[in-house]
Formats: structure tokens, sequence, C-alpha cells
């Protein structure tokens, strides 16, 4: 149904409107745009003054104040069906049912006075584990960017399309704390009793995707199958290789491998039948992108079709990437199918390495480290990396420590022993080779040091995926018990070591006995639910 409702004639006008807003609660007064497509919502989006064209055609938006997810605005609907299941805490805050319907019934009524866009679509590559998704936006951008993000069905699929969950989207309707038992102006809030996403107050259109994350991060356990904040690729062979890694460790560009095909670049499923997207397109970070280092995701921001977050254009529309005017946070969200080797069915096998990145800004952890499942479980549950100013408001000069257990602590709506056990077992069963990788600093902590090479990186992956590496010989990192390759093809030894790459070793030996003890600390978050081998294989700093 590619049709905008206000050409019809009016009894045709309200059965479409009825057709493309069933099961979401809002009832039309004013034009519905129903599964436009690309060139359409384009097309709306300049009309509309949401945003500009590129010089390659790519949409430009901003999105305001909002440049990123608003994590302390994060409520899940504290319903009797769900309540016990549910990991209550900063990112799963309680709202009440009845605050909920209030909130609801707001956002719908608003919707109604509103020109709307709708988009009918899919989470999940697995046909067997999909959900059915129906956004109700009054972004022409917003559309088309979930539109980007999530898989399309066929359009005999669309005839008979009806929602599991319904996402309301009013990005400027301001939520009301005294009325609606939120935080602030904005608030995304979750009812998995009532299948019903309400998003408002943010523009952010990460938290369209995010929002939809979380509820297969609650759907997919009870089915046997792992939710992952991960990316994927699979090799010539067939062999599929997991990227887990929180914002800015790499998870995007060391997936989009010009030699593997591309799964997907940030939300898989990992079951009986391998592993599997959950999306339909990328959102990759392009702050300081290389047209050398990252062709690939080059390439694609900068075609027509391709959502650019906060990137910064000047009056040609010739983009400045370097420029972080807006926000460190800069996004472009474009298809799978625009990275031109990638694996369109959305699903590969068993994986055979599991990769855990990390930006390491203190400079102290090595660039690659084998782990034993043991260590796989503790480095997985500590979810850690390190931001540096810039990257957010409020950080100082320092780094500063960032453990997010199972690497996306946001978006788990269960607790995280769920995901951990599950993440043991699967490995055990089908023996993937685990390994730490520092996409971070060497030779100095941020601002000292340098950041490491991508080049380095990428050598380092390839042994790995080639099976070379982990056949060579290893060392045990005498601070964080990690196996650390001697050699590997194309990596100097002096990198391998990042004591040695330091030239201070004192100040290392300082800055890593730092480091010890912030993984020790955050360690007695989840001590009790681990056993007796995990426990074992935690990082200790000396008595």
């Amino acid at each position: 149904m590619d049709v905008i409702t206000s050409a019809l004639g009016h009894e045709t006008w309200r059965h479409f409107a009825a057709e493309a807003l069933a099961g979401t609660g809002v009832n039309a007064s004013r034009p519905v745009h129903a599964n436009l497509g690309t060139p359409g919502l384009v097309a709306e989006a300049l009309r509309k003054g949401e945003g500009t064209l590129s010089a390659d055609g790519a949409l430009v938006v901003r999105t305001g104040a909002h440049t990123g997810r608003s994590a302390q605005d994060k409520f899940v609907v504290d319903s009797p069906e769900t309540s016990g299941n549910v990991w209550w805490g900063k990112y799963s805050q309680k709202l009440p049912p009845e605050k909920f319907a209030i909130l609801k019934n707001r956002v719908q009524a608003y919707l109604q006075g509103q020109e709307l866009y709708t988009q009918d679509l899919y989470a999940g590559a697995d046909p067997a584990r999909r959900i059915r998704v129906r956004l109700v936006s009054t972004g022409a951008w917003h559309s088309l960017f979930a539109r980007n993000m999530f898989v399309r069905p066929g359009p005999s699929e669309l005839d008979s399309f009806q929602p599991d969950y319904v996402i309301l989207h009013a990005p400027y309707f301001q939520a009301d704390p005294a009325i609606d038992g939120v935080r602030s102006a904005t608030a995304v809030a979750l009812s998995f009793t009532e299948r019903v996403v309400v998003i408002a107050g943010t523009a952010y259109a990460g938290e369209i995707k995010k929002s939809i994350f979380t509820v297969m991060n609650w759907k997919l356990p009870a089915e046997n199958v792992l939710p992952m904040h991960c990316s994927a690729n699979i090799g010539a062979d067939g062999d599929v290789a997991l990227f887990f890694g929180l914002s800015g460790t790499g998870k995007t560009t060391l997936s989009s491998d010009p030699t593997r095909r591309l799964v997907g670049d940030d939300e898989h499923g990992w079951g009986p039948d391998g592993v599997f997207n959950f999306e339909g397109g990328c959102y990759a970070k392009v702050i300081n992108l290389s047209a050398e280092a990252e062709p690939e995701i080059w390439a694609a921001s900068h075609r027509f079709g391709t959502v650019l977050e906060n990137v910064v254009a000047d009056q040609g529309g010739t983009l400045d990437l370097a420029d972080a005017t807006l926000t460190e946070n800069t996004r472009a969200c474009y298809p799978t199918d625009f990275i031109p080797n990638a694996a369109l069915s959305g699903r590969g096998g068993q994986p055979r390495n599991v990769l855990f990145l990390t930006a390491d800004a203190f400079g102290v952890l090595p660039p690659i480290a084998k782990l034993t499942p043991a260590q796989a479980m503790y480095h997985f549950l500590s979810g850690y990396t390190a931001r540096v100013a810039g990257t957010e408001k409020g950080l100082g000069a320092e780094p500063q420590a960032t453990f997010s257990t199972c690497f996306g602590a946001p978006f788990l709506p269960r607790a995280p022993e769920t995901y951990g056990r599950m993440l043991e077992a699967l490995i055990e069963e089908h023996g993937a080779d685990c390994w730490l990788v520092n996409t971070g600093w060497t030779g100095g902590a941020y601002g000292v040091g340098a950041r490491m090479s991508i080049k380095h990186t990428r050598a380092l992956l390839a042994s790995v995926l080639d099976g070379s590496l982990s056949r060579g010989t290893f060392r045990t990192d005498p601070v964080f018990g990690l196996s650390v390759p001697v050699a590997a093809s194309g990596v100097p030894s002096e990198v391998l070591d990042p004591r040695a790459a330091w030239g201070d070793a004192a100040a290392y030996d300082a800055v890593a006995a730092d480091l010890a003890r912030r993984f020790e600390a955050n360690f007695g978050s989840f001590s009790g639910l681990v056993g007796e081998d995990v426990k074992a294989a935690a990082i200790r700093t000396a008595a």
C-alpha cells in the first residue's frame, strides 16, 4: 500500500487511513502516508523542511537537543504479567500501568492531529523468530530511518500485515512528569503486555531501533535464542564471526570487511539454526570516517537513500565527516544491501570465532588476547570500554572506564545472567574460539598514546579468522591474566606488548594496576551470578 491518503476520495481515504493505523489506537484526521518507499519519503522530508540533500544525494538531518539515546528516560511498564521477570534498574525504570495509559492516550491524541507516516516492517531475518512492527511517526525522515533499519516485507506480505508491536513516535510531543509519571519531557516507554512503545520528546532516531532491540532481548531467550549486541560476518568457507562491543569500539567498521560477507552491523540472534540479523540496515558512526580505511561505509554514506544524522555539510552539500560541531555521535543509516558484499539473507551458521571489542583509552590492554571459556564469560559480563573527552557531555580530560554488562546493559530487560548462561552454553556446544580485541590506544593513554592502527587490527583479525593466530605461541599478561600472542603476521612485536609500547614501564604499571582495580570493583556486581571457574578467571589486583 504505497499511497498518500490525502490524494484519495473521502471514503477511500478513511478506509486506507484506518487500515494503515489498525492496531495503533490512532484515528487519522490529517493525511496518512502509508509504506512510502525511499523516493517518496525523501521527497516528503524535503517538502516539510526536515532535512537537506548532500551533494551525493544522502538526506542530511539534525536531531536537535538529543544527539544520542536518553537512557535516563527509558521506562518499562510494571504489569503483573511481566514484572517478576524484568531486570529493574536505571535502564528499566518502573512505570505504573495507569501512568502508561495516560501517556499513551495523550500521544495518540496528539498524533491524531498530525500528518503521519507509517511503516510496516519486520524485526528479524529469520521468519520463525521475527516480529511485525508498525511505526506511526510525524517524521518522514524517521519513517525512512525505520525503513532502512528494519527488514522490509514484500508487497504480498504487506497485504495481510498485522503488527505484533506498535511504535507511537512523537518526537516533538512533550511529556509532562506530573501527568505521565516520567522523569522529564522525554519518554521512551515500553509495555510488553500491550506490545506498544511510546517515544516522545526526542528526535534521535536511534531510540526507534533500540526500543525494538529491547523487545527482541525480552522475547528470544524464552525461545532458546540468545539476543546479542554484536555485528557478524561470514568467510568464504561459511565460517561466522561475531563482534561484540559498545558504541565506538569498531563493530561496524571491522565487520564491514571486503573479504567477507556482512550479516549485520549491530544486533543478532544465536540459536539452534545459527545466527540471524535483527535488522535490514546499518547504523554506522561516521565521525572521522575514512574512505581509505572504511571504503564500504564511506561509499554507503555518500548515496541517495542514506540518512545522515547530525553530519555537517556546507551550502553545496559537501560533507565534512570530521566536523563534530553538533556531536561526536554522527551517524549514517542505510540498508544492508548498500554494502556490496552483504549476505542479503541476513543469516549465517554457527559462529567459529567470538570477539569482544574494547576501546581501551587507558592504553594498557593488549591489541588482542585469546580467552578461555571462563574468561570469555567474565569479559562478556564486564562489557568494558573507555570513553574519552568529546564523545559525551560532562566527560573530563581523563578517560572514563565504562562497564556495560553483556555489552548492552541499556537494552537488557532480563537479568544479565540470563544472557550470560546462554552464551556460555552456546560457546561450549559449538566450540567457538573467543578473543578480546583492543581497538583503543597504544603507547600511552588517550592524549599521550596513539589510536591503535586499524591496519594492525585488521591484520590480527585476519590471523584469527584463518586460524593461524590460535596455533601460535602465547605469553600470559601478568596484570590481566590474558593469553597474548608473541608474534602475529603484519604486526610489529612491540605493538603486541603494550608495556613495551609505552616506553615508560613504571607509568604503564601504574595505569594498568588502576584499570585492574576498576575491573575488580565492577566484578562485585555480578560475582554472585557466576560459577567458580569464572570467579577464578576474574582480574585481581595484588593484595
